[in-house]
């Protein structure tokens, strides 16, 4: 019996230690193909062949977890590396990519360029034969990682639309071609140069036009393509702002370049202090990385790989043809690492920086996969998108469940100001947590593709410990540093640090609940210095705000735009506090309404409120009692209308709101309206624990 007992410990340490096996396959600059992989001395060049050898490996034994340790050093990439369901691990057996501990690795999809000549003005000159011979093109450089924009006329500032020209069949379906222009602004010489762009900012899009014609009697153009917008600024119809770009008469300016199609010589106007020995000049040729392309449909799926500690640059998007981006979020613009039917793959420590595009998009049939402690930086689109299938997709193909975790966003939109840093279209049951994302020109965070009441695949999720700052930055207009869109039932908005968000014309809202947001809980977010309103809804249903402060906005604190025959919000537990501009914006009146209250039976009830307020508190240290204006009315009529019935008008007794302090002193009196303190402390990505 004590034999048998042996044996079957034996035969169990084996058999963990089989399902415990790792096979290990090197990769290192000086590498060869031609080599086993499996040691140092003998390993891989490329992270293809790497990737082939792991496919390999698997189809010996799928219980055995396989590494790929890739050795410090620079990796230079011309096309996406493709991962399909074959290239998958299983839980118990994943696949890793990984730098090797403590060496940096970089995977680049750029060509550094070099052999710089002077012209008499100083400038720099290279050529770059593959242009004219290839049809290689690209519409970003990065000089020691920042980004360089193509020369551009005006250098600073816009020109101006002055009239719109379009035909009355145009206007009436919504197709936008033709403009005045201020005489000299456009020159007609222009339209034979096919790579010279009109650049348009309209409301909270970015426009990228090619020029058809150009009439000087009537300074009018006429684009290639129409846009979806008409060519205004705002809802005043002020001419919308633009600029013309990549021009070789426009290069004028430090930092700015050009290359000419024709025989592929690159100009570049250098910076004070650069010099060509001590400055890294990037030109992308990839337009990604990497591509996961499983199919949700036949349940085959790319699954559990992972990516750690990896740093990704350079990426070459351009528009399509008959693409100009007049839709909102940049969401045409594709990504530098793209995923379908995708499962549990998770990328750490990783960094995707210099972009030409968005940076990572999860697409139909994207379920739990991981993005932690990465860093998205210098991208001419946005950070994150989500995006899977709609109500009329199979169902195998929606997207969701996946966890954005502890990332960094910072200086996004850089070509297309209008991209998001994280952008969730067709999606559920998402995690986005303690990230900070900031420098962008548009929107931080937006949740949901749908407008108005209509339905959604869009709930559950969860945005919190966010902290965003200084987005907007006076560019656009209309944006939110969390913007939500449709009906959201079980979306969490929680513990968010928001603040310093600017925009061009209107909006710069905190958290702004846009067309038929409905169904969704905003708590415990701190926002301030906004110019607009912290909170602002444009039109939604039965949405919670509790327990929030909302503080020190520029024009006014809270605004609502529309007012529907039901209650749009529950606001609850807030504290207000401003010292300029208004309380209230736009409409807060109430109109009748018949509620069912008991749809099987005949009785109805007529209700008055649309909205409900109370247990808040409120403060102006600049302003009396007695002329405080709520929405028009005085305190008191506000309260015969039913709302804040319980609210006071008090000072919180912030810590130092001059110092953006807004913990609560003991004996606030926010304290006995039932406010809960605001735990700020977890904000922002934490640090990593490293393996």
């Amino acid at each position: 019996m004590h034999f048998l007992r042996c044996l079957c410990f034996l035969a169990g340490v084996l058999l963990a230690t089989k399902a415990n096996a790792q096979v290990t396959f090197y990769v290192k600059p000086t590498g060869d193909d031609r080599a086993s992989g499996h040691s140092i001395p003998s390993a891989f060049a490329t992270l293809e062949r790497a990737k082939e050898a792991v496919r390999e490996s698997r189809k010996k034994t799928r219980t055995a977890a396989v590494r790929v340790v890739i050795k410090g050093g620079t990796y230079p990439i011309t096309h996406p590396l493709l991962f399909e369901p074959d290239d998958s691990g299983t839980q118990s057996a994943p696949v890793t990519y990984a730098a090797a501990p403590g060496e940096t690795v970089v995977i680049t999809g750029g060509k550094r360029l070099t052999k710089w000549t002077r012209t008499p003005k100083g400038y720099w000159q290279t050529t770059l034969p593959e242009v004219s011979r290839t049809g290689w093109n690209f519409q970003q450089i990065w000089v020691n990682g920042q980004t360089r924009h193509r020369a551009r006329t005006p250098n600073t500032g816009f020109y101006r639309v002055v009239a719109l020209h379009d035909t009355p069949e145009d206007v009436a379906k919504k197709t936008y071609r033709r403009f005045e222009f201020r005489k000299g602004d456009i020159r007609p010489e222009w339209v034979n140069q096919p790579t010279v762009s009109v650049v348009v900012y309209h409301f909270w899009n970015d426009l990228h036009l090619s020029m058809q014609s150009v009439d000087t009697t009537s300074n009018v153009v006429e684009f290639k393509h129409p846009a979806g917008k008409p060519f205004h600024d705002d809802f005043n119809k002020t001419g919308a702002r633009f600029f013309v770009e990549n021009l070789p008469e426009a290069l004028d300016a430090p930092g700015e370049w050009y290359l000419n199609p024709q025989n592929g010589v690159l100009t570049y106007v250098p910076m004070p202090g650069e010099e060509p020995g001590n400055t890294a000049v990037v030109a992308p040729v990839s337009p990604g990385f990497l591509r996961f392309e499983g199919d949700a449909r036949s349940l085959r799926y790319v699954e559990h790989l992972r990516f750690r500690n990896l740093a990704f640059k350079h990426t070459r998007f351009e528009l399509p043809e008959g693409i100009i981006n007049d839709g909102q979020a940049s969401a045409k613009v594709s990504a530098s690492v793209s995923m379908s039917g995708t499962r549990h793959c998770w990328f750490e420590g990783c960094s995707f920086t210099e972009l030409g595009n968005y940076a990572v998009e999860l697409g139909k049939g994207c379920q739990h996969n991981v993005f932690r402690h990465n860093e998205l930086s210098r991208l001419a689109a946005g950070g994150f998108r989500i995006n899977g299938g709609t109500l009329y997709d199979p169902p195998l193909e929606r997207t969701g469940f996946n966890l954005l975790t502890d990332n960094t966003v910072s200086h996004y939109g850089e070509v297309y100001p209008s991209a998001v840093g994280v952008l969730l279209m067709h999606t559920q049951g998402n995690q986005v947590l303690h990230n900070r994302i900031h420098h962008g020109y548009y929107t931080g965070i937006s949740v949901g593709w749908v407008w108005g009441y209509l339905p959604s695949v869009s709930r559950d999720n969860v945005i919190s410990h966010n902290h965003i700052h200084d987005i907007g930055q006076g560019l656009l207009s209309d944006m939110g540093a969390i913007y939500t869109l449709g009906l959201l039932p079980g979306t969490v908005l929680r513990n968010n640090l928001i603040h310093h968000v600017d925009a061009s014309q209107y909006g710069g809202w905190g958290i702004y609940l846009d067309e038929g947001s409905s169904h969704l809980l905003v708590e415990n977010n701190v926002v301030h210095h906004t110019k607009f309103a912290a909170f602002n809804i444009h039109y939604s249903k039965e949405v919670m705000v509790r327990n929030n402060v909302f503080a020190l906005s520029r024009l006014n604190l809270l605004s609502r735009g529309q007012i529907d025959p039901h209650r749009s919000v529950f606001f609850e537990n807030n504290i207000m506090y401003w010292t300029e501009g208004d309380l209230f914006a736009k409409k807060w009146q109430d109109v009748p309404y018949v509620f069912h209250n008991k749809p099987r039976q005949p009785q109805t009830v007529e209700l008055q409120s649309t909205f409900e307020l109370d247990h808040n508190l409120y403060f102006n240290p600049k302003l009396p009692p007695d002329s405080l204006r709520f929405g028009g009315e005085t305190l008191t009529q506000w309260q015969q209308r039913g709302k804040d019935r319980h609210s006071v008008y008090s000072d919180p007794l912030f810590a130092d709101p001059e110092r953006l302090n807004f913990t609560l002193r003991p004996g606030s009196p926010a304290f006995g309206l039932g406010f809960k303190p605001i735990d700020l402390s977890t904000v922002g990505p934490r640090k990593r624990d490293e393996e």
